[in-house]
């Protein structure tokens, strides 16, 4: 029984590579896969690091196998790079998605994958309490895409394809490290820049709302 991480290489990708190998799942390889791979995995029983573009004909063949079993699909243009480059938002979060679905259909077993969607799927005056039949309405190419790609997985499920499920994942909190060119990544900022003795500013008003939760508790769920 294969794993297969798609994004990694990243902070949750990590996360929930950590949270696997701790866990009593029992499987044989877990593949990380990424742009690039940080060492800190890298050694662990079970654990094979694969740096790779997956958007590149011909690699899709030899990562997604007869032996794989679950998909976590965390690789991803974030939000405000993918509204800044439109060709390069479409092209991984939309188009790879496609690709890796069509992987898994090609094995003769029916692969698990999990999707990690965002609230950016949704936008504009919402009501009180949402729900999984709230309407999506995304105001940015980042949600237009991941709205989009739930819809995919909806259609590989319905279709016995995949056994998919796509999470809406809350803003992440708090992330170390620099900032990335997530638009929600000021919420890690103004908490972790003013530990280290650094200033930071908050772009919005005091009175939004956001859904944010820890990194623990998004693994744990």
């Amino acid at each position: 029984m294969q794993i297969i991480i798609t994004g990694g290489g990243g902070f949750l990708g990590q996360k929930l590579a950590s949270a696997l190998l701790n866990s009593s799942l029992a499987f044989n390889e877990l593949l990380l896969v990424d742009l690039k791979m940080p060492a800190r995995l890298s050694d662990a029983p079970r654990v094979r690091c694969l740096e790779a573009d997956l958007t590149q004909p011909g690699v899709l063949e030899n990562v997604i196998t007869a032996n794989t079993s679950v998909v976590y699909h965390l690789a991803a243009i974030v939000s405000s790079h993918a509204e800044d480059d439109f060709d390069l938002g479409w092209k991984v979060n939309l188009d790879l998605t496609r690709q890796l679905l069509e992987a898994c259909r090609r094995q003769p077993q029916k692969i698990r994958f999990v999707f990690s969607s965002s609230l950016a799927v949704y936008g504009g005056t919402l009501p009180e309490c949402v729900t999984d039949t709230t309407a999506l309405t995304p105001r940015s190419s980042y949600g237009a895409q991941k709205a989009a790609c739930e819809l995919l997985v909806n259609d590989y499920t319905r279709k016995g394809y995949v056994d998919g499920l796509a999470l809406r994942l809350p803003t992440i909190c708090v992330r170390p490290g620099k900032p990335n060119r997530a638009a929600s990544s000021f919420v890690s900022a103004i908490i972790r820049e003013p530990l280290q003795g650094e200033t930071t500013v908050c772009p919005v008003s005091e009175s939004l709302w956001l859904w944010i939760s820890s990194p623990a508790t998004v693994i744990h769920n």
